[in-house]
């Protein structure tokens, strides 16, 4: 298992036994792996397993349910999922079978696809609550609702149907938003491919250079690492830089210009996610510098109080004092700054938040606030902090100097016991090091 997922079979124990154990011996729990997504005609888009799927099973195949029965004396962990198939095996590649969903991903009981409708009424039978990811997929909602009512139908002869419908994803997402030494080793690498494939764009950007060539560049390190793009890259260079999710990726860098690259590699379904924004020449105007600068103060502010105890809020608070205050200094924005934040002026400049939870999703599951007041940061758990600035290229109400400038700075930490990891930090950051890394690739 650890061969296939970089997860022991034990973690994957584990979790389910953890949930399992939280839901009591009268619920059961039904999670519909992801479905293959056309993308034309007959041909599909690369799968990718619906994360909480792959966060309890390591099972990587469509067309597959599992269902966890806490207390079961015939098995607890069940999992449906395609027969063996040797025609269509030869066409899209090996399947695990139901001999392989015992021997491989450690399931109790599994049985072909084609037979949930027949048995998994009578695992329902009997368990007073049901746990289910609602709203997820149309269909199978239809579907579970239809077992449900299959088992109502037998009330008069003595059948006990579930009685509660329950969302999955509290206890799940719970779960999920605290990291083992193994999920982040493998942001690790995540990490430290991504560091890499943003220097490769660095060295090779210059002036009349497509976004697209960036893409690739950083793309192509990602595939050759034996990683994904964990989302869609961003490549925006001069005014598409203040686009937040640029994905054309089809202009030309001009000299002048600076490219904001957000992207970030996928190994083994755990994401990074960095941003870094240069010159396409190799040197900040006196205009981008000062930008430039306050964006790196903030997100070091922010970064500095990054420890267990630390409210969330007070990441995007500690960076949103600085930004303000760079702002007023430079009269892009007016006032004190009481009424800037009072007013929330500095959303024209500054519309999101500084950080994210990361994960197996990019913009990963677990609450930010806990019975309304802001979470405080633990151990395990593994975030980005990114700060940024932008000027849109149509905004006439600031000096022509500023317009089209768009920046942000973007890092991944991991949670410690006594503070935090920066496991992106590696990868140039400030000004000068973002110059003399360019200066260093153009001499070699």
């Amino acid at each position: 298992m650890r061969a296939l997922t970089g997860i022991s079979a034990g973690e994957y124990r584990g979790r389910r036994r953890q949930l399992m154990d939280a839901v009591g011996e009268q619920a059961i729990i039904v999670l519909p792996a992801a479905a293959e997504k056309v993308r034309s005609h007959d041909t599909h888009y690369p799968f990718r397993q619906d994360s909480n799927f792959h966060y309890l099973t390591g099972f990587n195949e469509p067309e597959a349910v599992l269902v966890l029965v806490p207390g079961r004396r015939h098995g607890e962990v069940i999992l449906f999922c395609r027969e063996r198939h040797p025609e269509r095996e030869m066409w899209d590649g090996p399947r695990a079978g139901t001999g392989g969903a015992v021997s491989l991903y450690g399931a109790d009981d599994a049985y072909p696809i084609e037979d949930i409708d027949e048995i998994l009424p009578g695992l329902l039978e009997g368990r007073s609550r049901v746990y289910y990811p609602f709203g997820r997929d149309a269909q199978f909602d239809r579907q579970l609702i239809g077992w449900v009512n299959q088992v109502r139908a037998q009330v008069r002869n003595g059948a006990r149907p579930p009685h509660e419908l329950l969302e999955l994803g509290t206890l799940l997402h719970e779960m999920r938003l605290f990291k083992s030494e193994a999920e982040v080793a493998l942001m690790r690498h995540a990490a430290q491919v991504s560091v890499q494939a943003h220097r490769a764009a660095m060295a090779i950007v210059r002036p009349g250079m497509p976004e697209y060539v960036l893409q690739a560049e950083l793309e192509r390190h990602f595939r050759a690492s034996d990683c994904w793009p964990a989302y869609g890259s961003i490549v925006g260079a001069g005014g598409n830089g203040c686009v937040l999710h640029y994905v054309a990726n089809n202009a030309v860098a001009a000299d002048g210009d600076l490219v904001l690259i957000d992207a970030g590699a996928e190994y083994r379904g755990y994401a990074a996610d960095i941003t870094r924004t240069f010159p396409a020449n190799g040197r900040y105007s006196a205009e981008q510098r000062q930008l430039y600068d306050l964006v790196e103060r903030a997100q070091a502010a922010a970064i500095a109080i990054a420890r267990p105890g630390t409210p969330w809020e007070a990441l995007h608070n500690t960076a949103l004092d600085v930004l303000v205050d760079g702002l007023l200094s430079l009269g892009l924005l007016q006032g004190t700054h009481a009424e800037v934040l009072a007013s929330k002026a500095y959303l024209r400049f500054y519309p999101h938040k500084s950080g994210h939870w990361l994960g197996l999703d990019v913009h990963d599951v677990g609450s930010y606030r806990i019975e309304g007041e802001s979470r405080l940061l633990e151990p395990g758990m593994v975030l980005t902090i990114e700060p940024g600035i932008y000027v849109r290229p149509d905004d006439k109400d600031v000096p022509a100097k500023w317009r089209g400038i768009g920046i942000r700075t973007e890092d991944n930490l991991v949670i410690t016991d006594d503070g935090h990891d920066n496991i992106t930090g590696a990868l140039e950051r400030s000004a000068e090091a973002v110059e003399a890394f360019m200066a260093a690739a153009r001499a070699g």
